[in-house]
């Protein structure tokens, strides 16, 4: 099954998406800065004065500790939440946060109206659409988590890859290449989307707790850590808020490989045929589930499981990226 899309371009929606994309980066970049002003030189007295006691992961009011993965870990309040300091620079923060999520938001739906089609058939718009679910998974764990601070963190991906897309990868609106005329686009892409999106929040605090882990060995040395570093929050939360976005990922990974496969049987005429990108997803995939299974058996926890996530998140990213540009394939259209 197929279908044509051969609207002729709005050229109103194509400016209005233009001129989104501008803005949206610009406040994206202004909530980064304020972002680090926070982590720089805010307080980090309320992250740590809480008495740390253990509790398990994931687990909710009158439920065990099997409710998520059985994990007891020391965190610095009943729920493991960062009691981050409301200051005016934060609150600003993720207030311009939100905007740009908006804008984003509108710049995607100005992109589709302007081609007539699904807003994601090209390598630009694919990085607008990462960056967009990258960007929510950032505002969940604000919300849902007090988690805020990583910002700092997520903001600096979301804007590179917005920058490299829009320098290097832009191309007007336009209708789809006959090999995207496919109801599997929204599908297939869009579950791959929604799962990097989720793997970037996922990998970048995973970064981010190696180096609150290192800061908390040295504390525990009596070594005084200074600067951002020493103004994260416990590792104990940072990798229960990385677990849980590769715990929501993963099973839309594996839809998102598993349609690609009946995409590409009805398309090719093979369920796999050891494409590039194909053999990149799976190694993906393996990555991914190797640090759910060591997690689930306790064999490796902590900085071991968390350089597991890391280098998922690695190849995830080159997927995405480098395979298109590097390796030849059914692929290398988008």
């Amino acid at each position: 099954m197929t279908y044509t899309l051969a609207a002729p371009v709005n050229e109103t929606m194509a400016s209005a998406s233009d001129t989104l994309i501008i803005a949206m980066i610009v406040a994206y970049a202004a909530a980064l800065f304020l972002f680090a002003i926070e982590a720089a030189y805010g307080r980090r007295t309320s992250l740590k004065a809480g008495r740390l006691m253990p509790v398990a992961v994931g687990a909710r009011e009158g439920e065990g500790p099997g409710a998520d993965d059985g994990i007891e870990v020391n965190v610095r309040s009943t729920e493991g939440e960062a009691q981050a300091p409301r200051s005016l620079m934060g609150r600003l923060a993720l207030g311009v946060t939100i905007l740009g999520f908006a804008l984003s938001v509108a710049q995607i739906v100005s992109r589709g109206l302007a081609a007539g089609r699904w807003p994601w058939g090209n390598m630009f718009e694919f990085i607008v659409a990462l960056c967009l679910i990258a960007v929510g998974g950032l505002l969940y764990a604000s919300f849902r988590y007090q988690a805020r601070f990583l910002g700092a963190f997520v903001l600096v991906p979301v804007l590179l890859l917005l920058g490299i897309g829009v320098r290097w990868l832009y191309v007007d609106p336009g209708p789809l290449i006959p090999a995207l005329h496919s109801y599997w686009v929204p599908i297939h892409v869009t579950a791959l989307i929604i799962a990097g999106g989720a793997f970037m929040v996922s990998g970048v605090t995973g970064v981010t707790y190696l180096v609150s882990h290192r800061a908390e060995a040295k504390r525990a040395l009596g070594e005084k850590v200074a600067g951002i570093a020493g103004r994260l929050p416990s590792p104990e939360l940072l990798d229960r808020i990385s677990h849980r976005f590769i715990l929501f990922a993963f099973p839309i990974w594996t839809f998102g490989i598993i349609a690609g496969a009946i995409w590409a049987d009805e398309a090719w005429g093979r369920f796999w045929g050891w494409d590039p990108k194909e053999v990149w997803s799976f190694i993906s995939w393996v990555i991914y589930a190797a640090y759910l299974h060591a997690r689930a058996t306790g064999g490796w926890r902590g900085p071991k499981a968390t350089w597991i996530n890391v280098l998922g998140f690695l190849t995830v990213m080159f997927n995405f990226f480098a395979v298109n540009y590097v390796f030849s394939g059914l692929h290398s259209y988008a």
